[in-house]
């Protein structure tokens, strides 16, 4: 499979390797791992249909909760709705969708309802913190970058223990932009003093995160966890097992079900990954 960055391993002629006018390609370096926070490290799609079940009673909502999700999120980052009221907007704009008669009152009960038992639910996959104890060994910046929440994403990071780890948290109601718009990206390498091409990106939406990310420059990784939301065991979607998945992202986009598969990936595509050091 074809990657963003290239080979390593590629083959060079001697001739070419001669030629003053001919530039070798050589891998960069790694010093930065950018990681999407929700449904990436954080099981949120299946935390957030059990809760919305729970107080609804209905399990086939969740569709129209993200669309108008995204589209209260849009308005934040265009800076049309302050994320302080955003919650309590969303929940109202959704209820009324369903037919139910609240005002905004209504819906701010209903959101703080939502909010306690997300936070008493909230669940790591099981590959998250032995990938990020590598990573940090190996003596790589690490940053969150989300379209969600500041105060929201800091708080579920640190009540998981997953604020250790982080050398930056990039969000986008706070940059006034939001993946996968380049400069989201950019500005995280800017914070983190590094080139793109020495910065990863990895997410599980693949043009929001890993598309949005190689556009930017980054090397973009599409994480494809398996249907139900368990951590999958194998290193790279394969043709013979997800041919849909696959034929779904561009051949210079490496596509994982796992983060355990993460440190060969990088591995395998950069001359130097970090500075190996305590943390």
């Amino acid at each position: 499979m074809a990657f963003a960055l290239g080979s390593p391993t590629a083959p060079h002629s001697v001739a070419d390797t001669d030629r003053d006018d001919v530039d070798v390609w050589a891998p960069p370096e790694l010093r930065a791992v950018c990681l999407d926070i929700d449904d990436t490290l954080i099981d949120f799609t299946a935390t957030g249909k059990r809760t919305l079940a729970t107080l609804t009673g209905r399990a086939d909502i969740w569709d129209e909760w993200e669309r108008v999700t995204d589209e209260h999120v849009a308005r934040v980052v265009a800076g049309e709705l302050d994320y302080a009221d955003m919650h309590a907007r969303r929940s109202h704009a959704f209820l009324r969708g369903l037919g139910m008669d609240v005002d905004l009152a209504d819906a701010a009960v209903f959101e703080t309802r939502r909010k306690a038992l997300l936070n008493r639910s909230w669940r790591l996959f099981d590959d998250v913190v032995p990938c990020l104890e590598w990573l940090a060994a190996a003596g790589v910046q690490l940053a969150a970058v989300t379209n969600a929440s500041g105060a929201h994403q800091r708080d579920k990071l640190a009540a998981l223990g997953l604020a250790r780890f982080f050398d930056h948290v990039a969000i986008a109601g706070e940059l006034g932009v939001a993946k996968p718009d380049p400069a989201m990206f950019q500005s995280v390498c800017l914070q983190l003093g590094c080139d793109p091409r020495e910065a990863v990106h990895l997410g599980d939406k693949l043009t929001t995160d890993a598309i949005g990310a190689r556009d930017a420059g980054l090397t973009g990784i599409w994480l494809h966890r398996d249907p139900d939301g368990a951590a999958g065991s194998g290193a790279e979607v394969s043709a013979d097992t997800d041919d849909a998945v696959r034929g779904a992202a561009p051949a210079d986009v490496p596509v994982l079900t796992t983060l355990a598969a993460l440190p060969e990936l990088l591995v395998s595509e950069f001359v130097r990954v970090g500075v190996p050091a305590p943390r």
